[in-house]
């Protein structure tokens, strides 16, 4: 039998936006054959813990990551950072306070929503997950658009992003985060690596020259679902300009309404190689 050596480096649990546990994240990857998973909860590190458990149990490799959502030139942002200290007080209390600034903008998303004539409240948003949300866990943009199918306000969760919470959209809110530089500097002082976030998404690609070059990332997701072949091709070789390591990550937040948002996991990957690289930066820094 050959040697697993293949890893997800980018998906969510619970803890944020997923509809999966972390425990069931680890199940799915062993099921699919990975080496290893990177478990990058938006603004938290509150599922890593029950994730590495698991993966201790069954001989999976789990790197805890964090994604860190930031502003940069009137552009949301994301940082995903690796092998970070998930009990690092410093760096879980500034995680704290960028929850707290989602909880802002979680109200004033749902402020606007009720002036455009739709009547949804946070506890429905926090429902659809299940369960009651845990401390230090996140609630963020995708629990509102599966509310949002659920109750007949859109057709699907790309519809709804569309018409409300995606940028530029009605009730699209964006309140002041974190610089790429700040975000990056945190992972680090964390003992982790940090690496940009499916470019791609950006619209402008002036936009991630500009915070690789202020952040100084270690590496960018270049293989992404949302990401076509020529964007591949053009972040791969934006990686050897800049002399980037290169990742990749399905993104899987599980499947909403009957669809998988937004890759499948284990659909994208690197091989053991890729991951050594950056555990072996995380312990240099």
């Amino acid at each position: 039998m050959s040697e697993k050596k293949f890893y997800d480096l980018h998906m969510h649990s619970t803890a944020s936006d997923g509809m999966n546990t972390p425990t069931e994240l680890v199940r799915i990857a062993l099921e699919r054959g990975l080496a290893g998973i990177a478990l990058t909860d938006h603004d938290t590190v509150a599922g890593v813990q029950e994730a590495a458990k698991q993966a201790a149990s069954v001989g999976l490799d789990l790197i805890p990551g964090i994604e860190i959502s930031i502003r940069f030139q009137h552009t949301d942002i994301h940082m995903l950072g690796y092998f970070v200290n998930v009990e690092d007080e410093k760096f879980l209390e500034r995680l704290s306070g960028l929850r707290g600034i989602r909880d802002q903008r979680n109200d004033m998303i749902l402020s606007r929503l009720r002036e455009l004539g739709i009547q949804i409240t946070l506890e429905e948003v926090k429902e659809r997950s299940g369960r009651p949300i845990k401390p230090g866990e996140s609630v963020g943009r995708p629990h509102m658009a599966d509310l949002l199918v659920s109750k007949g306000y859109a057709v699907d969760l790309r519809d709804a992003f569309d018409k409300y919470l995606a940028e530029g959209a009605a009730a699209y809110v964006s309140l002041t985060r974190i610089s790429p530089s700040e975000a990056a500097d945190w992972i680090r002082e964390a003992g982790g690596v940090p690496v940009l976030a499916h470019p791609g998404l950006y619209g402008d690609d002036q936009v991630v020259r500009a915070v690789i070059e202020s952040a100084k990332p270690i590496g960018i997701e270049v293989s992404h679902p949302d990401h076509d072949t020529e964007a591949v091709e053009r972040y791969g070789k934006l990686a050897e300009e800049y002399r980037l390591l290169t990742t990749a990550g399905s993104d899987y937040h599980g499947v909403r309404q009957g669809k998988v948002f937004h890759g499948e996991l284990g659909a994208y990957t690197v091989e053991k190689s890729s991951v050594e690289a950056l555990r072996l930066n995380a312990s240099a820094e």
